[in-house]
């Protein structure tokens, strides 16, 4: 048998990110104004976001060159390779076909670095001098450190408490990179000092740490890792790529799978296949979840803030309300209240679904992936596998196609506990 990897040539990776909303047969909900309630205007947010990002966010060209700075960087790792799990195939016994797109190969092992290099450079020509973000499991804090040591930005992280306990080499890894990382909530911002200490924190609560530090210092912006339409815009370089792997196989997938918490590596995988389904393509795509955090399976459909002490603009978008707060599971990636309003917008539409697994099956398809495929996967990306698993098991003769948006080697902490026993079944 020999491994079936699929890669591009360096000079077939994407030019240009792809913007789903020139495509769509219907328009998304504004983001309201929290004081009035009035449609937000796109000047307002100029002091967290630099004026490219938010030119970007209501953009409705349909392709969006990459600057070349950023491409240059992103040659240190894309394009990443689709790989098909024949080893995985051949333990379940199954007639179905199972690739996956890996992520893991970038400097700081997940998807997120796509997106923060890309705003990383838009900042550095903007004059922004300091990023500041939130961050739940690390992948993104620790990303976008690495990508203000690229562009000389000097980046804060508040990372979510629960987080930073479990996580001791994700914080290592932002120090690496000369990004300054504190536990959620803290007592350096107003809004943190109201929890106790013993809270467990929450993405919700991060963020507004993050805006609100923002709002009180000069050359400072904000800087998110999901959710945002300018975020997904960035990250369809994984889709993009995919769709170019896939025609070198002569495939058409009968389902794209991926995780999904705010929606970055989800949208970023599945958008640019959205016109081959409203052309009338044959393709399930299924957004995968925790059972403990099911924002797209069990949330409420509506206006909602993206930070818990409602400073964002209130975004259209499938929630838990902003004051949720989500089990302790080692997913962290994943313990968000909402979603991305694009995400949530095509869920309503019921041109995507969605689905949820619990803790334990997560880690069992973990451990189970790393022991046949080699690798062990992040939490986070381990909703992908569970599901993909349960569908493999059905023995149907199809094609599933699925993300594997990070490397779990900095998550071993949580196989430990799983190997051990001693975590609940959230």
């Amino acid at each position: 048998m020999f491994r079936e990897v699929v890669y591009l040539k360096p000079e077939e990776m994407p030019r240009s990110y792809y913007n789903v909303l020139a495509d769509l047969p219907f328009k998304l909900d504004p983001p309201l104004d929290p004081k009035t309630g009035e449609p937000m205007r796109p000047e307002k947010l100029l002091r967290i976001f630099p004026e490219p990002l938010l030119e970007q966010e209501v953009s409705d060209k349909r392709f969006i060159p990459i600057p070349e700075p950023v491409l240059k960087e992103y040659a240190v790792y894309r394009p990443t390779p689709l790989v098909r799990a024949h080893f995985l195939e051949e333990y379940l016994g199954t007639r179905t076909q199972i690739y996956y797109k890996y992520e893991g190969l970038s400097p700081t092992g997940s998807h997120k670095t796509n997106t923060a290099l890309a705003q990383a450079y838009y900042n550095k020509i903007s004059g922004t001098k300091v990023l500041v973000t939130e961050t739940g499991a690390g992948q993104w804090g620790s990303a976008l450190s690495y990508a203000g040591a690229k562009f000389g930005l000097e980046v804060r992280v508040f990372m979510v408490k629960i987080s930073y306990n479990q996580k001791p080499f994700r914080k290592v890894l932002m120090n690496l990179f000369d990004g300054n990382v504190v536990p959620s909530p803290s007592k350096l911002t107003q809004f943190g000092q109201m929890f106790d200490e013993g809270h467990p924190g929450t993405l919700g609560i991060a963020i507004s740490e993050a805006i609100e530090t923002v709002l009180e210092e000069q050359n400072a912006k904000y800087a998110l890792g999901s959710v945002l339409n300018h975020v997904l815009l960035h990250q369809t370089i994984i889709g993009l790529e995919l769709k170019e792997q896939l025609k070198k196989l002569e495939i058409t997938p009968d389902m794209i799978v991926a995780c999904h918490g705010g929606g970055s590596n989800f949208g970023g995988t599945i958008l640019p296949f959205i016109p081959d389904v409203l052309d009338g393509k044959d393709i399930e795509i299924v957004a995968v979840e925790p059972e403990s955090c099911p924002s797209l399976t069990k949330g409420e459909y509506r206006y909602d803030f993206g930070d818990s002490a409602g400073l964002t603009p209130m975004m259209k978008m499938y929630t838990l309300g902003k004051d949720f707060v989500p089990p302790a599971i080692h997913a962290g990636g994943l313990r968000y209240h909402g979603a991305a309003p694009i995400v949530s917008k095509l869920l309503y539409e019921k041109l995507i679904s969605a689905a949820a697994v619990s803790q334990d099956e997560v880690f069992e398809a973990g451990k189970l992936f790393a022991k046949v495929e080699g690798i062990v996967p992040a939490p986070e990306s381990a909703h992908a596998i569970a599901y993909v698993i349960k569908e493999a098991k059905k023995n149907e003769k199809k094609t599933i196609v699925f993300t594997l948006s990070g490397h779990g080697y900095f998550d071993l902490n949580a196989y430990v506990s799983s190997l051990r026993g001693n975590f609940r079944n959230f």
